[in-house]
C-alpha cells in the first residue's frame, strides 16, 4: 500500500496550487483527478483567456467576495493577488492588466497558464494520476487515514486536500463530490445555490424578445428586495437574452438574487438599469430636451435615435405612453418625465436565475466556521484540508474566484505538508457548544 505525505484531490486551480505549496515544503505529494486532463475549468476561465487574479487592493478584493470574504483575511495576508502575479511571472507567464483590475496572460491564451502551472507541479516532483475517481476518504476518530479509489485501490496518507470544486460547470468535473466526503468527516454543508449566473425575467418585453441580443455598456444595475430595500449596485456591461439578462454586471448581481430568494422565497425582485449613470436625472432631462428643441419639427423617435439604442427607445416611448411621432411642442410634460425616469431606472422584473449547472460559481459549501482560516484545515478531522469552491466562499467574476482558489490552495497545501512532515501541527479542533 502506497504511503503519501499529502494527497490532493482535484486538479483545478486550487488543487494545482495546493500541490505547488505542498511540494515546496519537500513533502511527498500525489495529485488525483477523476478526469483525463488537469485544469479544465482554468482552461475556460476568463472567456478562454484565463483571468489569473485581480490587481485591486486587499479591501477591494474582500468587497468583491460577497460569500464569506472576510474568512480569507489570514490566507490573503500570506498569499495574495500580488503573490499570485509574482508566482506566474516567476514561471514564465507575462501578465497584463485590463479594466477593473483584471489580470490576464499577455498572449490571451489560457492554455499557456495551465501548461506552465502543470509543468511547475511536475518540476517540483508531484506524482500525478488522472482518470482516478475517488470513492471515499477514510478517517479514524480524530484523523485522516487513507483515500480509497473507485477502482478499489487504497492509498495511505497523512494529509488530504479536497479541492474538487462545487456543482457549477459540471462538464469540467465539478459535480459536488467533496460535500459527501466533508459530511463523512463531520462537517455541515451550507445550502448550495447558483451564483455568477444569468437571470430570468418575467416582463412582457422579455417574453416577446423585443430586446433580445441588445448589449449595454457601462450601465449601473440596482437590485431591490420585495420590501423596496436596495440589495446591491453593480456597474458594468450587460446583455438582454431570450429569457432575461446576462453579462458581467448581471453575473455580479446574481449572488444577491440567489440570497434574496433564499430569504424571501420564490417571488419577483425589482432590478433597475441606469443607462446613463454618469449623469443625474436633471442632466438627462436637460440634455434630451435640448436635442428636441434643436429640431422641434422632427418626431421624437428620430431626434433621440442617436441618444438611445433604437429598440430600447421604441420600447421606452411605449412604456411612457408617448407617441413616437410626436414633436417637441406637443410633448406632454408628465409623460416626458416618465420617459426620462426610464433612462435612469429602466425596470426588469427578476423571476429567478438559471440552474446550478449553468452557473459559473457555486454558492454555499463546507461551513467556514468548521475550517481554520489560516490553514484551511478541518476542525473536525486532523489532516483534512479544503481549498477552492468546495468551501462556502465565493466571489464575483473578474478574477476574484480564481484568487480565492489560488489563495486557499496555497494555504491548504503548505499547512498540509508541514503537518504531515511534523514541521507544524496546526490542527485546532472544533469547540462544541455546551448543551
Amino acid at each position: 500500500m502506497e504511503q503519501w505525505d499529502v494527497i490532493v484531490i482535484g486538479g483545478g486551480p486550487a488543487g494545482l496550487m495546493a500541490c505547488v505549496s505542498a511540494a515546496q515544503q519537500k513533502a511527498r505529494v500525489l495529485l488525483l483527478d477523476k478526469g483525463e486532463k488537469l485544469g479544465r475549468k482554468l482552461m475556460i476561465s476568463g472567456g478562454g483567456r484565463c483571468n489569473v487574479t485581480n490587481a485591486k487592493p486587499l479591501e477591494e478584493l474582500i468587497k468583491n467576495i460577497p460569500g464569506n470574504g472576510r474568512f480569507l483575511y489570514s490566507a490573503l495576508n500570506e498569499f495574495n493577488n500580488q503573490d499570485i502575479m509574482a508566482f506566474f511571472t516567476g514561471i514564465g507567464i507575462q501578465l497584463k492588466e485590463e479594466d477593473r483590475g483584471r489580470m490576464f496572460p499577455a498572449n490571451d491564451k489560457a492554455k499557456t497558464v495551465v501548461n506552465a502551472l502543470i509543468q511547475e507541479v511536475k518540476r517540483l516532483g508531484v506524482s500525478i494520476r488522472t482518470n482516478q475517481p475517488v470513492a471515499h476518504i477514510m478517517f479514524d476518530e480524530t484523523s485522516v487515514r487513507r483515500v480509497v479509489l473507485q477502482s478499489g485501490e487504497t492509498l495511505e496518507c497523512k494529509s488530504v486536500v479536497i479541492a474538487v470544486g462545487g456543482c457549477s460547470v459540471p462538464a469540467t468535473g465539478s459535480t459536488g463530490d467533496g460535500y459527501s466526503w466533508a459530511e463523512a468527516a463531520g462537517h455541515t454543508i451550507t445550502d448550495l445555490y447558483p451564483t455568477a449566473v444569468p437571470l430570468t425575467a418575467s416582463d412582457n418585453y422579455i417574453a416577446e424578445g423585443r430586446l433580445q441580443g441588445l448589449s449595454l455598456r457601462n450601465v449601473v444595475l440596482s437590485l431591490y428586495n420585495p420590501k423596496g430595500k436596495k440589495l446591491c449596485t453593480e456597474e458594468g456591461d450587460m446583455l438582454f437574452t431570450h429569457i432575461g439578462v446576462s453579462g458581467p454586471a448581471v453575473l455580479r448581481t446574481s449572488h444577491y438574487v440567489s440570497t434574496a430568494r433564499k430569504k424571501f422565497g420564490d417571488i419577483p425582485l425589482s432590478l433597475t438599469i441606469d443607462l446613463m449613470p454618469d449623469k443625474s436625472l436633471a442632466d438627462v432631462n436637460e440634455e434630451a430636451t435640448l436635442l428636441l428643441k434643436e429640431e422641434p419639427k422632427k418626431a421624437i423617435k428620430n431626434v433621440l435615435r442617436a441618444y438611445l439604442p433604437e429598440r430600447m427607445l421604441k420600447l421606452m416611448l411605449e412604456m411612457a405612453v408617448l407617441d413616437e411621432n410626436i414633436t417637441y411642442h406637443d410633448l406632454p410634460k408628465d409623460r416626458w418625465a416618465s420617459f426620462i425616469k426610464l433612462i435612469k431606472q429602466f425596470p426588469v422584473t427578476v423571476s429567478g436565475t438559471l440552474s446550478m449547472e449553468q452557473a459559473t460559481v457555486t454558492g454555499g459549501g463546507v461551513n467556514t466556521k468548521e475550517v481554520d482560516p489560516r490553514t484551511m484545515q478541518s476542525k473536525c478531522k486532523q489532516g483534512l484540508f479544503f481549498a477552492g469552491e468546495v468551501l462556502d466562499v465565493h466571489a464575483h467574476t473578474g478574477g476574484y474566484n480564481i484568487t480565492v482558489a489560488f489563495t486557499t490552495g496555497h494555504a491548504a497545501g503548505e499547512a498540509a505538508a508541514k503537518q504531515a512532515l511534523g514541521i507544524e501541527n496546526s490542527f485546532s479542533p472544533l469547540k462544541l457548544k455546551k448543551s
